[in-house]
């Protein structure tokens, strides 16, 4: 299991627009009638979340999330759903549901999680018979000049120190990969497709050090962290260009 990472929910919910952006495209991949229990896996600071039980007005949802300081915020966030949202703090590969949901989602989520054939197991142990999965996250080859230019920076001597044993904090899957790691966790797969966004965030500092660096400041001490931000932003071209590469899937447990 992954050490979990405290992330700064509060200014992950004020500069995630393209997570939501995003978002909303794969809950509309969503079938639902309003009334099943649906599961979004890694809800972060509640932003979809909100979309799905806005969709669900007789149903429930309930959101997991590895990160403390995540719930906290998304807790803050929907508090007028009352009992038709449940939140929990958790390890996607080990959580634990009282009984199985009708759907699970997740969005910018499973590239954070390196061991996929224990997630995709846990999913569909989380799913009724026949239920569906529908989820985004980063795939091969997302942001490639992005993870080379924080690879090159957390090398450097400065900082190298306090990043071994680390590796890389992404599992950017191929398309075959996760067909397979599906099919062996128990799933009837759909659909599993990439598809490349661009986004230029207003704010880069601010965008890249709660969305793409906290793993990395979380392995630093608190003084290195604007150093680190620094560093890598300095050598990347400007304007700031991610190039995002989306790993989509559409599958159903099978049984």
């Amino acid at each position: 299991m992954t050490k979990p990472v405290e992330w700064d929910a509060e200014t992950y919910h004020r500069v995630a627009h393209n997570q939501e952006e995003w978002g909303r495209e794969v809950v509309a991949r969503l079938d639902l009638g309003g009334d099943e229990a649906v599961l979004d896996a890694g809800c972060g600071s509640g932003r979809v979340t909100r979309l799905l039980a806005e969709r669900l007005p007789r149903g429930r949802v309930i959101g997991v999330d590895g990160s403390s300081a995540m719930i906290e915020q998304a807790q803050s966030n929907l508090s007028e759903f009352g009992d038709r949202i449940e939140l929990l703090v958790a390890d996607l590969t080990e959580f634990e549901l009282g009984e199985p949901v009708d759907a699970a989602f997740s969005n910018a989520t499973f590239h954070w999680i390196a061991d996929h054939d224990k997630l995709f197991g846990r999913l569909a142990g989380a799913l009724r018979p026949g239920g569906v999965l529908e989820a985004q996250c980063g795939g091969e080859g997302n942001v490639v000049e992005w993870t080379r230019a924080v690879q090159a920076i957390a090398g450097a001597e400065r900082f190298a120190p306090y990043f071994r044993g680390m590796g890389d904090p992404w599992n950017f899957a191929s398309v075959g990969d996760t067909e397979m790691r599906l099919a062996r966790a128990g799933f009837e797969v759909e659909r599993v497709w990439l598809e490349k966004r661009t986004y230029e965030p207003p704010d880069p500092r601010e965008y890249v050090r709660t969305v793409g660096l906290s793993r990395h400041l979380d392995a630093l001490p608190p003084e290195l962290h604007d150093e680190f931000v620094d560093a890598v932003l300095g050598s990347m071209l400007r304007p700031l260009r991610l190039e995002y590469v989306r790993l989509n899937i559409s599958a159903r447990r099978t049984g």
